[in-house]
């Protein structure tokens, strides 16, 4: 029972672990939901900007200037949260697998697997807290400048929606974080 709940553990923590490093590299944080016919089909991410023709599929990104450029606050805020995350869950991951029953590392002392477990269930935690924060830090800081410029009855011609690398950031943190209640929690 218990190499199971550590498996299910490992490929939930693995799977979210890839959602959260695609979430950090694409660039579909935010797209444009007009609801008038659009030519092109706007993402803003993380580290750039694109623009695809829906005529013909071409592809144009624009880099953002530079990392220590001054950027907005949700973007910096976004950017350190989710490398954050990333890494702890490359981190817990490692310590996971060297924590599993089923590899032959430290067969001679089970209580140390056991607590490597339990801390990869710790950092895993930490990392899908950090992820979460990120990503509705980003999402909250999209619907709010929309919800201002409403307010104020201001059409700019297009606004911006949550992008699917917002949802697979949250995903990929909500995942982390089952993982680690499952090692943490059920484990014992």
């Amino acid at each position: 029972m218990r190499t199971a709940l550590q498996m299910t553990a490992f490929g939930l923590a693995l799977l979210s672990a890839l959602f959260l490093l695609l979430a950090t590299c694409t660039d579909c944080w935010m797209v444009n939901a007009d609801d008038s016919l659009e030519v092109s089909h706007k993402c803003r991410g993380l580290w750039r900007e694109c623009v695809t023709n829906m005529q013909d599929g071409v592809r144009t990104c624009d880099q953002y200037d530079s990392i220590l450029a001054d950027h907005p606050v949700k973007i910096v805020v976004t950017r350190t949260l989710m490398i954050t995350a990333d890494l702890l869950a490359g981190l817990a991951l490692a310590t996971l697998v060297l924590g599993l029953d089923c590899i032959k590392f430290l067969m001679e002392d089970p209580c140390a697997k056991l607590k490597m477990c339990y801390g990869a269930g710790v950092i895993l935690s930490i990392g899908s807290i950090l992820g979460l924060v990120g990503s509705v830090w980003y999402a909250v800081d999209v619907y709010m400048e929309r919800a201002m410029l409403v307010s104020h009855n201001i059409f700019l011609g297009v606004h911006y929606d949550f992008g699917w690398s917002c949802w697979l950031g949250m995903a990929g943190s909500t995942g982390c974080l089952v993982a680690s209640v499952l090692l943490t929690c059920c484990l014992y």
